[in-house]
């Protein structure tokens, strides 16, 4: 019993360590303010693809993460794919456009 009771502290602290750990942080999660504003950016885009009259924007695709816009999808020529690019790196808020477009 009096073993027991020594090991009991060491145990507790050991689960508090471990429960701490789990509620830490991770660089790749992102706050509700940066998830946001990924959001508008990714709006913003959709919206400048969508008025750009050389390009159709239902076939290309907009993610973003952290400020980062990823262009994706399907297009005619390498002058779309420019032109998305151009047109991405144009909107407030983005910090680089990476382009994952495939031409048909």
């Amino acid at each position: 019993m009096d073993k027991m009771m020594r090991l009991f502290p060491t145990l507790a602290i050991a689960m508090l360590l471990t429960l701490f750990a789990g509620c830490a942080s991770t660089q790749t999660q992102s706050g509700t303010g940066e998830y946001l504003d990924d959001t508008v950016i990714t709006t913003k885009v959709k919206t400048a693809i969508f008025n750009e009259p050389t390009l159709k924007s239902a076939e290309i695709n907009v993610e973003t993460f952290k400020g980062v816009v990823q262009l994706s999808g399907f297009v005619s020529s390498k002058a779309d794919i420019n032109a998305a690019i151009r047109v991405a790196r144009e909107v407030k808020g983005v910090k680089s456009v990476s382009n994952d477009m495939e031409l048909k």
